[in-house]
């Protein structure tokens, strides 16, 4: 799969659907069919959707931890803990389990945001806070990561 570009603003219903936002659909319609993970994010408190396939490449990762450690053993448990399978229904909305609306604090206004092989979901205001807080540092972030190798390959 491609990475996924874009970030949308949509709406929660009282059920917790959503409408996937028509430029998101538009990319994700070879994984559609395939269905989707739901879990909740490690460091944020949002949801991260994972197509099928970027799922299953990621519990490859996971499987080949020693599950007699116990620290890799505690990893595993958090990690998958809330994880839902969902499916996009006929008419492109997704359902939100009600768990992972507590969770991630969805309720009414939502952003989808890529974050390149997944889609992060916010609820708005967190989402705008999460980006605010984090701009101030960003240059710092972008040179620790980014700017280490100075390989020539044409990233700027």
């Amino acid at each position: 799969m491609n990475s996924l570009i874009g970030t949308y603003e949509c709406k929660a219903d009282t059920k917790g659907r959503l409408m996937l936002p028509v430029a998101l659909k538009k990319q994700l319609l070879p994984v559609l069919q395939d269905g989707f993970v739901l879990k909740r994010a490690v460091f944020q408190p949002c949801l991260e959707l994972y197509p099928m396939s970027e799922w299953n490449r990621m519990m490859d990762k996971v499987n080949k931890l020693n599950r007699f450690k116990k620290k890799n053993n505690d990893f595993i448990r958090l990690f998958t803990a809330g994880v839902k399978i969902i499916d996009v229904d006929g008419t492109g909305r997704l359902n939100i389990p009600k768990d992972l609306q507590l969770f991630a604090d969805i309720s009414k206004q939502i952003v989808m945001a890529s974050a390149i092989n997944i889609v992060e979901i916010w609820d708005k205001d967190r989402y705008e806070h999460a980006i605010n807080t984090a701009t101030s540092d960003f240059a710092e972030l972008a040179e620790e990561v980014m700017g280490q190798d100075d390989d020539n390959d044409g990233i700027s």
